[in-house]
């Protein structure tokens, strides 16, 4: 061994000897242990359109801890790898590098435009997988699954069809969310809240039919949007307030627009905000499209998907000073309207106002909610089923807080909205007759669902079909990743390793993926997807601050293995983290475990050097001391709470002490004690025990930090003399 551990040097040449040694591959230990129940996970599929960041590097170790661990115990054991095409997100990445070139999306046709970011998604696939092979994960690669692979989709459009026939999907005009950038609608899910400083308005709306200076000749609407104004079809009011109760069933005319809308009453209107009266716009507000429903409204849009003002004669009622708004973006229109309300002394009262608004996850664009046509499933019937298996036990969340929330989410669950106006993605398999002949074929609305585009329309006969041009929401195929990588439902893998036995991720998309896994996968399979989720916090730095580019403090993990090795990013990663809570990284937390790295090298090497090449533990007869079996049941110990702590998820705590057995048992005493009485011994057989102790102790430690350090642990095991297995990742782990 060389005085100095160089892991940019050995940490290449370990990987290429695993590879080359097939020692990932799933079948050899499914051969040899038929009996032994399996182990396997899901790799959370990376998203191929950019290098990997921190985050990754946690559950690629996390799960690498666990794989190597059941490898160990001889378990068939299986990791499958994978990369999500990610729909939009990679979309959204797509176009900024295109902005980059001074182009826009809008500039080529649909195929060319999927073609191109096909490519760039195949190129960042490569670039991520030599990242993670560098970080020492040991999937399965030739198990690798991406979720536009042809097996995959078709599995997706089946699902699809399924659900359209079982009466849980539906296309229907509803509100949404919609990102005017971007262009495409997004789920509830995909929109984020900022705190924005902002104004409360206060309008005047005339009731009819009043008397002259009667006390109620005005009911008063607080508003913090007055440019939605002209599409209000009612104006509501809790029936519990006092205030309003003789002013229910009147109506008011609509400032500005000259239209006659109801007072109407709500149990949904807050009575603290503003006046307790609020204007009611179906179109464009998902609380006053609900009321809206309620009380059967009419739906007047007046923003398009550009964000820009639609004025129709029906709402400028002739004033032709509201034309001068046709066209205009959201947030001019809204001064030129409070400016009309001002001038007309329909604004009782302007006052600075804090909200939270919603905004796109990726652009941070306002988000407009809309009245747009979309496929929607009806999810309810999906959450119940999820949630009984959650209340059931038979799908377990670590750290346990996170059953509460989910099961809390899964009772307050609205339909999901699963279409998406990009290009990038799987294309729903919806086609359209475009003449509708007969009268079941207009019943129908022409909708044919089919993965393969049907010779003619089934209904009608026609042959002028076109497909559907939205495609899935990303989450809904990789909603479908556990059971579709596995081959449902003919395929080996999915017969052997399914349930998977992990799903380990970040608890910010529990709601995102984890739920949806859950879901769709019990609808499909009739079975859970997992029985253990075990979910990490959020990568933070010294300052606990969140690691964000515009913050300049992010970590990538790629350099600090060039420049300590992976087996320090990982201990670092682990150590001192208790499962769910954030993990503090920083230079200095890994430093510190590069020197632990160092540490197990030199004393190993200096084991090596002193029980010698031909050392043969067969063959020694050894007489204890007391501090021979004081060490050996310390590290049996060891083994025992390592062991424990692993199968319940608390990785610091495992690290924790193999850390401090090693150093701290093993180097500060054993090898110190070992060391003078091999020094002092006076013949080769005085030797012999302290030689024996200095092997067990190193080949057993080295099996239990292997899961943490997998390249250090092999190289060394490698220099081991009498080494019972081909390599360390093979070893049986300690019983």
């Amino acid at each position: 061994m060389n005085s100095r551990y160089n892991p940019q040097e050995i940490e290449k040449k370990i990987y290429s000897f695993w590879e080359k040694g097939d020692f990932f591959n799933s079948d050899k230990l499914s051969a040899e242990n038929k009996k032994t129940k399996p182990f396997s996970i899901i790799m959370p599929p990376c998203n191929a359109n950019a290098p990997l960041h921190i985050g990754h590097a946690v559950f690629a170790t996390i799960e690498d801890i666990l794989i190597r661990f059941n490898r160990m115990q001889k378990k068939p054991t299986l990791w499958l790898p994978g990369f999500d095409h990610a729909g939009f997100e990679t979309q959204v990445v797509y176009e900024k590098k295109l902005e980059k070139e001074g182009k826009t999306r809008f500039q080529f046709k649909r195929e060319e435009l999927y073609k191109n970011i096909w490519d760039f998604t195949q190129k960042n696939k490569e670039t991520a997988r030599g990242q993670l092979k560098s970080l020492g994960v040991s999937a399965d690669w030739s198990r690798e699954k991406f979720t536009l692979d042809k097996d995959i989709v078709k599995t997706v459009l089946e699902t699809f069809e399924k659900l359209y026939k079982d009466g849980l999907i539906y296309r229907g005009k509803r509100i949404i969310n919609w990102c005017p950038k971007h262009q495409t609608s997004l789920s509830d899910l995909e929109v984020k809240h900022k705190e924005v400083k902002s104004k409360l308005w206060r309008i005047k709306y005339k009731v009819k039919n009043q008397k002259q200076k009667a006390k109620n000749d005005f009911i008063v609407v607080a508003t913090t949007r007055p440019e939605t104004m002209l599409g209000d079809t009612a104006v509501a009011v809790n029936p519990k307030d006092k205030r309003y109760k003789n002013l229910i069933g009147k109506k008011v005319i609509l400032p500005l627009a000259g239209r006659e809308i109801p007072i109407i009453a709500d149990s949904a209107v807050d009575t603290k905000f503003g006046t307790g009266a609020v204007k009611i716009t179906p179109a464009h507000d998902p609380v006053d499209f609900e009321i809206g429903k309620r009380h059967k409204l009419p739906l007047i849009e007046v923003i398009d998907k550009k964000g820009k003002m639609i004025i129709s004669k029906q709402l400028t009622n002739n004033n032709s000073q509201l034309k001068k708004l046709e066209g205009l973006y959201v947030l001019k229109a809204r001064k030129e309207i409070v400016r009309e309300l001002e001038e007309q002394n329909f604004l009782q009262k302007e006052e600075p106002y804090s909200h939270n608004a919603g905004i796109c996850y990726k652009c941070e664009t306002l988000i407009e909610p809309l009245i747009s046509k979309q496929w929607f499933i009806k999810i309810k019937p999906l959450a119940k089923r999820a949630a009984e298996a959650v209340e059931s036990g038979e799908i377990k969340f670590h750290p346990r807080r996170y059953k509460k929330i989910f099961l809390n989410w899964m009772k307050d669950i609205y339909d999901w909205n699963i279409s998406r106006q990009i290009v990038w993605g799987i294309r729903i398999p919806v086609w359209y007759c475009e003449e509708k002949q007969n009268e079941k074929c207009k019943a129908r609305n022409g909708v044919i669902v089919s993965k393969e585009k049907p010779e003619k329309c089934p209904y009608c006969g026609s042959k002028k079909l076109v497909q559907e041009t939205d495609v899935f929401d990303t989450w809904f195929s990789s909603g479908q990743w556990p059971f579709a990588a596995l081959g449902f439902p003919e395929n080996k893998d999915y017969k052997t390793f399914y349930p998977t036995s992990v799903m380990e991720t970040g608890w910010d998309i529990l709601f995102f993926w984890v739920a949806r896994m859950i879901m769709l996968s019990l609808y499909r399979t009739g079975k859970v997807p997992f029985y253990d989720v075990v979910l990490h916090g959020l990568v933070r730095d010294n300052d606990r601050q969140k690691m964000s580019k515009s913050k300049g403090n992010v970590i990538d993990p790629l350099a600090v293995v060039e420049d300590f090795g992976a087996d320090a990013l990982r201990m670092a990663l682990i150590f001192g983290t208790s499962t769910g809570s954030d993990i503090i990284i920083s230079e200095e937390k890994v430093r510190g475990q590069r020197n632990f790295t160092n540490k197990v090298w030199n004393a190993s090497r200096f084991v090596l050097m002193n029980i010698g090449e031909d050392f043969n533990p067969e063959k020694t007869k050894p007489n204890l001391t007391k501090e021979d079996k004081w060490i050996l049941k310390e590290l049996e110990r060891a083994e025992k709470k390592i062991t424990k702590e692993i199968k319940n998820y608390q990785f610091h705590e495992a690290a924790d002490e193999i850390y401090h057995f090693f150093w701290h048992k093993f180097c500060d005493k054993t090898i110190e004690d070992c060391k003078e009485r091999i020094n002092e011994a006076k013949t080769e057989i005085n030797k012999e025990t302290p030689k024996l102790v200095l092997w067990q102790v190193l080949y057993r430690s080295l099996k239990l930090l292997h899961p943490f350090m997998p390249f250090l642990t092999e190289e060394i095991y490698q220099n081991l003399p009498s080494k019972p297995k081909e390599a360390l990742i093979v070893e049986s782990w300690p019983r």
